[in-house]
């Protein structure tokens, strides 16, 4: 920037010398304004820029050409001028004559004792257009990675979708044949049922409450693996993400060869379920890919946890398949390289691996040797939280009023699928339990007096959604509000996501653990 010192005496001097013809001639932005906020002279760069002529720029305060969001750091500035300090730096848009507004770099010093500033202030308005061209690249840039990263996740999902429905068509045959046969054994008890046909109705009502735990798995990792949307990073554990992405590609495993699993303990790691998941599954296919499709023992997958000297989550997955040539070793991580035939593979997924590790400030490394299998190494640093964040049912703590331990509790349902109302209704025997399938109905009750210890809502329902039930509670009843547990089988619109990021009531996840259900209630009563 240019800095210039023009004698007060300059504005009675017609006559041109050299540091006029330099005023006039600069094609910086140069001026005298007094500590009034009035410009006192102006260059003619002024009046080609913005348009204005030199008496309209001198007419009103300079402040009120400033565009408003700029106001209070140009008065800040001006402030320290006045003392007589000098100020560069300032970055400003002034408004033209057309409405437009224009950018500039200021360098100015004040005078205490004619009361003047002196300045000069260059147009940066191209640079910051530039700047702002440059962020808009790289958010797009971002979000183009964003949906790299998805739609690969969802390529993988889609790769293992035949064998995740037989996953689940197996422990549903298990479950709806149960089912089928306890209704038919109950119908044809006797009033005095033996003690054997009592051991087998509870034999086939145990069969049907495992496959029935095997699908909530199933729809739980594919939940966890097609979230889409922003990282959503908080520190998690390893074993339970690692746990979902086998469950994930066990079809795709158990064809190949044998699984074996050595889960030492790890430390938690900051990083987004599903982008670590998405990681493992990569892994996990790969591995099972590489081995021959003969289905024998001698094939094995070995996924191995620990904890490195310095702290860090090791997760190694380990296949005794044909081997990466050491001429191709150095280019597995780049992007749209792969192995496989052509049409088998993208050769995106490990790219996308390394840099979703790299992301959470990992490592991921391989070793490989022909004919004898390969070896994927990942590293993660711990997580600097020095205590476990609390799962979503704890970290709100309930406010209900305090009860007698073990006494039964007012407890409110509101679901609009009437088999989960009916069904929490008998996990929470014991309990006073009300039962309704509109929310506006349950604020109607609630209007007119009743109280309740808990209520049970589900997330997504018609006419009045559980966020606006939420809403109202809120306004109204607002003790009643923190009462609210959501009970959700997702979040499938963007304002139901960001209501859950909003609201820190406690949550359970559809399908859900009746025992879960009953220890999460009992927390209100504390």
């Amino acid at each position: 920037m240019v800095e210039v010192d023009i004698e007060a005496r300059e504005n009675e001097q017609p006559e041109a010398d050299d540091a006029t013809d330099f005023f006039g001639m600069s094609l910086d932005h140069l001026c005298v304004a007094g500590f009034d906020g009035y410009f006192k002279r102006v260059n003619p760069s002024w009046t080609r820029t913005l348009g204005w002529s030199q008496a309209e720029l001198m007419a009103r305060p300079s402040i009120e050409l400033v565009h408003v969001d700029d106001r209070e750091a140009t008065l800040a500035a001006r402030r320290i001028v006045a003392g007589g300090a000098s100020v560069t730096g300032l970055v400003n848009r002034y408004q033209c004559k057309d409405g437009s507004y224009r950018w500039f770099e200021w360098r100015s010093v004040g005078d205490t004792e004619r009361g003047l500033v002196y300045a000069a202030a260059r147009d940066v308005t191209e640079q910051k257009l530039a700047e702002a061209r440059l962020q808009e690249a790289k958010d797009f840039q971002a979000k183009l990675e964003r949906q790299l990263i998805f739609s690969d996740r969802m390529a993988s999902v889609g790769t293992l979708a035949a064998g995740v429905a037989h996953e689940i068509n197996n422990p549903l045959s298990s479950v709806t044949a149960n089912v089928q046969l306890l209704i038919d054994a109950i119908a044809a008890l006797g009033p005095e049922p033996s003690a054997e046909a009592r051991a087998q109705l509870i034999e086939m009502a145990a069969d049907a409450a495992a496959g029935a735990e095997r699908i909530r798995t199933i729809v739980l990792s594919l939940k966890t693996f097609s979230r889409a949307g922003a990282e959503q990073r908080r520190p998690i554990d390893i074993e339970p993400v690692l746990q979902l992405a086998i469950d994930m590609a066990r079809s795709e495993i158990r064809h190949r060869g044998r699984l074996v699993k050595e889960l030492g303990r790890t430390p938690r790691v900051d990083g987004d379920e599903a982008h670590l998941g998405q990681v493992f599954i990569n892994l996990l296919v790969n591995a099972a890919q590489a081995l021959p499709e003969r289905g024998d023992d001698e094939q094995e997958i070995r996924v191995v946890t620990s904890t490195d000297g310095a702290g860090r989550a090791v997760i190694e997955v380990r296949d005794t398949g044909t081997g990466i040539p050491p001429s191709l070793l150095g280019r597995i991580f780049d992007p749209f390289f792969t192995t496989k035939p052509v049409g088998a593979g993208t050769g995106l997924g490990l790219s996308i691996c390394h840099n979703l590790v790299v992301a959470m400030g990992g490592e991921i490394s391989v070793t490989s040797e022909v004919s004898r299998g390969t070896t994927f190494r990942v590293v993660l640093p711990a997580t600097a939280t020095a205590t476990a964040t609390a799962t979503a049912a704890e970290a709100s703590a309930p406010t209900g009023p305090r009860r007698r331990a073990g006494a039964p509790l007012a407890v409110l349902v509101v679901d609009d699928e009437s088999s989960v109302g009916k069904v929490l209704q008998r996990v929470l025997a014991g309990h006073d339990v009300t039962v309704l399938t509109a929310a506006k109905d349950a604020l109607a009750l609630l209007e007119s007096g009743q109280e309740f210890d808990v209520i049970l809502s589900d997330l997504m329902m018609p006419q009045m959604s559980g966020m606006d039930f939420h809403d109202a509670l809120t306004q109204r009843f607002p003790h009643l509000a923190a009462r609210v547990v959501f009970v959700s089988g997702g979040a499938f619109t963007p304002a139901a996501s960001a209501f859950l990021e909003r609201v820190r009531n406690p949550r359970i996840t559809k399908p859900f653990d009746p025992r879960s259900v009953r220890e999460l209630v009992k927390t209100f009563a504390r």
